[in-house]
């Protein structure tokens, strides 16, 4: 019987309904999720070592084989051990132990990528007996789920990664989707992703970095399309990647393990206090490719250049200064310390290569708002780095209802113009830009592919896209606001006051006739 990833998503929901009122959806993804990788590299494994005992009919042999496969597994780690095990008063305990096993035989792969899950913890869990219950109906629901290779059906057109790695991505827009204002910080919608991918452009040479790079879908989205561009043949990936979140970290290495990109390097860290990815020198690593979903608006962002506490004297706050990032990354400007998304920004163009590109997810705040923003806004515009700024549709993402854009930046550009593009409203026949769902609104292939058009042509768009001049954007005063730029005003069509003051006679007429029916009725009840 084969896998597909219907069967697996529906395996993933089981696992959420076995969660669902006892612990937060935003917590959801801690547990189900390494349940499937356990699940996954488990069967993997074993399928791996039946076909080696097959084709060597000598243990030594066998063992010598084992021991270069990538991954190992011993018994009392494999999901079929835990599920056999599953009535167990400990199980909690077993389940934190052959994670650590998983960690402890495969360093160069796993370190690190179970430390913020436990599956032992009552505050979490519930007490001892409800704990144990939950945790034996997680392996339960699991355990019919057949994730050998030679089991799983890729739909057409697509490798047997991507059948577990777009069930696994899947599930955690879901688990996004009900968590609410805490999803942000670990899932970009996939067509916003799409996107991105598309206005970058990558190669396979590129070398690609997210420095809030999440669960890592947006950086697998981009690696992907320079594959495609491919036809696939090509596997390696120069992929970096730092997130500050450890439960977001672990689900990124996970997330490109299970895509079968071995060789992404996912830091753990602060970007912008720490960053993990350096030179040989200690500067800080170029790349030809950043894409980001960036923490909107993070408040006290530059708390970690602080370690001692210090205070600027008389008990004043700390005051974040240029001086004190070796990496020289604010010294066009301090972004203000309740606002981080320049901070992000600016750390981004000095880990770019000379010809590389940014597309950045920000809020709309970064377009427009002054002292040090605006100085900061300024200077980039000035040092001709800003290539294009385009308008998403509000409701887009999860955890926030407001409407963001995407910078685009690039270094040594051959123009001195910026591209807006606004695709917000609607097209020239009337027609929202995007897909209004319920609960989430979407941008579907034609709305992506308007904008990567848009993007490409670099042409004036009535109520679209805008090519401005560095001297309109002077003359504005460097404010980038859209709509300065892009007219999307539609003029109210115009009121007949003569019409008007003939339907309302009407009425008048129509409700006196009604008033002396409804009198007449009256009297002959009586009243």
């Amino acid at each position: 019987m084969t896998t597909t990833r219907r069967n697996i998503e529906a395996a993933l929901w089981r696992g959420a309904n076995t969660f669902r009122g006892a612990i937060d959806a935003a917590n959801y993804k801690d547990y189900i999720l390494p349940m499937l990788f356990v699940k996954y590299l488990s069967d993997t494994y074993l399928e791996k070592v039946e076909e080696l005992e097959k084709k060597y009919n000598n243990p030594v042999r066998v063992q010598r084989a084992i021991s270069r496969l990538p991954f190992v597994i011993k018994e009392k780690h494999m999901f079929s051990w835990l599920y056999q095990n599953r009535y167990n008063d400990n199980l909690g305990e077993l389940i934190n132990i052959a994670l650590r096993g998983i960690e402890d035989d495969n360093p160069s792969l796993f370190t690190g990528i179970f430390r913020n899950i436990d599956f032992n913890s009552e505050a979490m869990l519930g007490n001892h007996k409800q704990k144990n219950t939950r945790l034996r109906e997680l392996l339960e629901d699991f355990e019919p789920l057949d994730l050998r290779p030679s089991s799983i059906q890729p739909e057409e057109g697509k490798v047997l990664a991507d059948t577990i790695g777009d069930a696994f991505e899947y599930m955690i827009g879901e688990f996004a989707r009900q968590a609410g204002k805490k999803a942000g910080s670990f899932f970009t919608p996939p067509e916003v992703s799409e996107l991105m991918a598309c206005i970058v452009d990558p190669k396979i040479s590129d070398i690609i970095y997210d420095p809030t790079c999440g669960s890592g879908s947006l950086l697998i989205k981009t690696g992907k399309k320079a594959i495609a561009k491919e036809n696939g043949h090509v596997k390696t990936l120069a992929l970096y990647g730092q997130e500050m979140n450890g439960s977001s970290w672990s689900m990124a290495k996970m997330n490109m393990f299970i895509h079968e990109i071995m060789d992404a390097k996912i830091a753990w860290g602060d970007s912008l206090a720490n960053p993990m990815h350096l030179d040989s020198d200690g500067n800080l690593m170029q790349f030809d490719v950043i894409v980001a979903n960036m923490p909107f608006s993070q408040d006290k962002w530059a708390a970690g250049f602080n370690t001692g506490g210090e205070t600027t004297g008389k008990g004043k706050e700390f005051k974040m200064e240029a001086s004190l990032d070796k990496y020289h990354r604010f010294d066009l400007g301090v972004p203000p310390a309740s606002k981080g998304d320049w901070a992000f920004l600016l750390h981004m163009i000095a880990s770019l290569k000379s010809g590389g590109r940014i597309a950045a997810v920000a809020p709309h705040g970064v377009l427009f708002r002054v002292a040090s923003e605006g100085r900061i806004r300024q200077a980039v515009i000035e040092r001709n780095l800003l290539d294009a700024v385009i308008g998403l549709p509000e409701n887009l993402f999860y955890g926030t209802g407001i409407p963001a854009c995407i910078l685009v930046l690039k270094k040594n550009r051959n123009r001195d113009d910026v591209l807006f593009i606004d695709a917000s409203g609607k097209d020239e026949k009337g027609n929202l830009r995007y897909k209004r769902d319920k609960n989430q609104n979407r941008l579907e292939t034609k709305n992506i592919d308007d904008i990567v058009k848009a993007y490409k042509n670099r042409a004036d768009i009535e109520k679209f896209a805008h090519v401005a001049t560095t001297d309109d954007i002077k003359a504005n005063e460097y404010n980038l606001n859209i709509p300065r730029y892009v007219n999307t005003f539609e003029e109210e069509a115009l009121v007949d006051i003569e019409e008007v003051k003939t339907n309302i006679a009407n009425i008048q007429k129509e409700l006196a006739k009604v008033e002396a029916q409804m009198a007449k009725y009256l009297r002959e009840l009586g009243l």
